[in-house]
């Protein structure tokens, strides 16, 4: 099976000359590597006439150990002795000073295909802080691990824009890095510089599993592309006071709390024939993060096939289901959230209120489904002209 290279590679191959006499400022993350697992750093520090002179950290840091939510320092990289501006804390894009000496910038990020994934957010600040400072912007496109057909779940309001989502965009995009760049670039009007490395090889249809890429956790919870799978849906977790499966090995799959009755979650949800998966009871004991040493009656979200599986509509209806059976238990989770101080995180998480207020009205999930449908049709006509792989 061929593999897919990807825009680092593809970078390398036919466009290193974009570098060459550069000073260049790198934004990566551990997961930026090639398919021989080397990394970006190392690869652009070691090319004959380029100079690296800055890197910049995500959420979660340059190389993946702060958690969720952890706000990120500036540092220095003890190998390459470059300067790590953090754009996750009191700066989420880079600044003048930031950017001072710099001929180019390089993004090179391995996204998960949902809208709260903060990595987009970070490119989207990115490109517009090279439109300020006329300072040119190459992003690095990598596959999206939910593949490239499926387009999910309600269009954000931008009443609700947040750094789990600024533009307005579903929850299930449908979209490359690269892609994105090229339509918040030209609908947002952000100015940059921009170049897309395109891959070679990846097909929309394709599962990661057929990229014969190594998967690389691109978020300390973030371990395998199973977990990718199911997080547009079980992210919204995140915005009750149930656990998200954060300290457990199976993060995102497994859900729950210590008040929960597993196998009637479990009938419950499996009695509403949500296409493509299958909920089984289980129990956990998180390590950390919410009930911390507590055992939690959950659920496990197994996906039998991705083809037919709607991720959000199955996180709206765990959360739902939920309520039903727990109603005087099950919340939402109050702020502050992503650097929000006054809205719900489950509002943030969802892009509108509108999501919470059906739920709590007991509206169905067809209903629930149907209000979107008007905003994401528009959203798949406008994502066509943006597209670099048919």
């Amino acid at each position: 099976m061929a593999r897919v290279l990807t825009g680092l590679e593809t970078l390398l191959r036919d466009k290193a000359r974009l570098l060459r006499g550069k000073r260049v400022g790198l934004i990566a993350h551990q997961a930026s590597v090639d398919g021989s697992l080397g990394h970006a750093i190392d690869i652009l520090q070691s090319l004959r006439g380029v100079r690296l002179s800055a890197l910049f950290a995500p959420e979660h840091g340059l190389w993946g150990a702060a958690q969720d939510q952890a706000r990120i320092p500036n540092a220095r990289d003890r190998r390459t002795g470059c300067r790590v501006f953090s754009l996750y804390g009191r700066q989420r894009a880079p600044t003048a000073e930031m950017l001072k000496g710099l001929d180019l910038l390089v993004l090179d990020l391995q996204d998960v295909g949902a809208r709260y994934y903060t990595f987009i957010w970070t490119m989207a600040l990115t490109l517009a802080a090279s439109g300020r400072s006329g300072i040119p912007l190459v992003v690095l496109d990598r596959p999206n691990p939910l593949g490239g057909t499926h387009v999910e779940g309600n269009v954000l309001d931008p009443r609700f824009a947040s750094f789990v989502g600024l533009y307005a965009i579903p929850v299930v995009h449908g979209m490359t890095m690269g892609e994105l760049a090229r339509l918040f670039n030209e609908r947002y009007k952000l100015g940059a510089r921009l170049e897309v490395m395109p891959m070679r090889g990846w097909r929309r249809k394709m599962p990661w599993g057929q990229t014969g890429l190594h998967w690389v956790a691109p978020s300390p919870n973030m371990p395998t592309p199973e977990t990718a799978r199911v997080y547009p849906g079980a992210c919204l977790v995140e915005g009750t006071n149930l656990s998200e499966g954060r300290g457990t090995t199976r993060p995102f799959e497994h859900v729950g709390a210590p008040f929960l009755d597993p196998p009637a979650w479990a009938e419950a949800l499996n009695r509403q024939n949500l296409p493509g998966v299958c909920f089984r009871p289980c129990s956990f004991q998180p390590t950390f993060h919410k009930f911390k040493g507590q055992l939690c009656g959950g659920v496990q979200w197994h996906v039998l096939d991705a083809s037919r599986f709607k991720p959000y509509l199955t996180g709206l209806a765990v959360i739902a289901t939920a309520r039903r059976l727990e109603p005087r238990r099950v919340r939402w989770r109050k702020p502050p959230y992503e650097f929000e101080m006054k809205k719900f995180p489950f509002d943030l998480l969802c892009g509108t209120d509108m999501i919470r207020r059906q739920l709590e009205a007991g509206r169905s999930l067809r209903q629930i489904e149907s209000s979107w449908q008007r905003d994401l049709g528009a959203f798949r006509r406008l994502r066509q002209r943006f597209l670099l792989y048919r």
